[in-house]
């Protein structure tokens, strides 16, 4: 029988961080306000709407590489 010792962690982590992003996206709304952050692009013409979350998309690189960073040591 082979060792699925790794791979075990690996589905257990990667269900925790699953859940943790799930929580923060239900609740941290309230205390940070992704996707309403100064320098998000919001333009607004007659019918049309465009709307990109730049600042917010690099927020959550940075801390995800952050996360993925402590999980490789």
């Amino acid at each position: 029988m082979p060792d699925t010792g790794p791979f075990g962690k690996f589905l257990v982590i990667t269900g925790l961080v699953i859940v943790a992003a799930g929580l923060f996206v239900l609740f941290g709304s309230r205390f940070i306000p992704l996707g309403k952050l100064p320098g998000d692009i919001v333009i607004r013409r007659g019918n049309f709407s465009f709307y990109f979350p730049i600042v917010t998309c690099i927020i959550l690189s940075i801390l995800i590489s952050l996360i993925f960073s402590f999980l490789r040591k």
